[in-house]
């Protein structure tokens, strides 16, 4: 690649408006999809970036396109509609797909587009919008080693952690496994606090006996402002994104033939309240007022 690259984003929501600054910040030129999802571009716009109406304007304009968009639905969406990436996406072009997607729609998806000239991979991100904007990303990929190679040095202006997982779709899997495993702590850890609630224990001794213990670790310490203090902001995950992963882990799980049954314990606690339009943490007080 070019020292200087010519990159196109799609999906400049909560995680790609970081991505976004710190694509700008490494020099590189950036011009994104104008969509009323986004986060407010001002930042973008004065540091050079160029807001464009269509999927297809952004591939014309890009040597990498980069999406980062809710998953598999989407994904399809902006490639494959009228006026996608796919009609302006031009000989080895590079789509970088940094969503949570189900794994056989990715190898799907990454034929269409190397059908159409272009090369492909699956970056899933893992980490917060706010190590996205301090460009410190974690990467889950899936890629030929040829372009994990070519690609790394632009994948590293915002990434701290690149994992390369293996072919095209391994990022997409492993990122699945990642979330099950983070979310299914979460749901063991808020059921437990309830728990300990109702029995009367005390919050501070509840996070001293598990922060030293077994309940130790990455997700406990995201956890650990609302338990204290109510404040949920150490875990900006929406349990509707939660619910959407679940249910692309359990079709996973299903074309793999593996078992998932804690899984779907998982799920079933996060699908009753996913109306309520709470993130992560705050199951924890939901499943309290539910207590009798």
């Amino acid at each position: 690649m070019h020292q200087v690259i010519n990159v196109g984003l799609i999906g400049v929501g909560l995680m790609g408006h970081g991505i976004a600054r710190n694509i700008l910040g490494a020099g590189h030129r950036l011009c994104f999809l104008d969509h009323a999802g986004n986060q407010p571009v001002d930042d973008l716009l004065a540091d050079g970036a160029i807001a464009k109406s269509s999927g297809r304007e952004v591939a014309e304009a890009a040597e990498v396109v980069i999406l980062c968009v809710t998953g598999s639905p989407q994904v399809e969406a902006v490639l494959f509609e009228a006026g996608g990436v796919l009609e302006g996406l031009k000989p080895d072009s590079v789509v970088i797909d940094c969503s949570t997607a189900l794994p056989s729609s990715t190898q799907q998806v990454a034929a269409r587009v190397q059908a159409a000239g272009g090369r492909f991979m699956d970056a899933a991100m893992t980490r917060t919008p706010k190590e996205a904007e301090e460009g410190r990303l974690n990467l889950i990929v899936g890629a030929s080693e040829t372009l994990f190679d070519e690609v790394r040095p632009l994948l590293e202006s915002f990434a701290e952690h690149i994992a390369h997982a293996g072919p095209v779709s391994a990022g997409h899997t492993l990122k699945l496994l990642h979330n099950f495993v983070s979310l299914g702590f979460s749901a063991v850890l808020a059921e437990a606090t309830v728990a300990s609630r109702a029995a009367g224990i005390d919050d501070a001794a509840l996070l001293e006996v598990l922060g030293k213990g077994g309940g130790g670790g990455v997700i406990f310490e995201r956890l650990r402002p609302f338990i204290a203090s109510a404040d949920p902001s150490g875990f900006r995950f929406s349990v509707a994104n939660a619910n959407k992963d679940l249910g692309y882990y359990h079709a996973m799980t299903e074309q793999l033939g593996v078992s998932d049954g804690v899984a779907a314990a998982v799920h079933h606690l996060y699908a009753g309240i996913e109306d309520q339009g709470v993130s992560v943490p705050e199951v924890i007080r939901v499943l309290q007022e539910n207590v009798s």
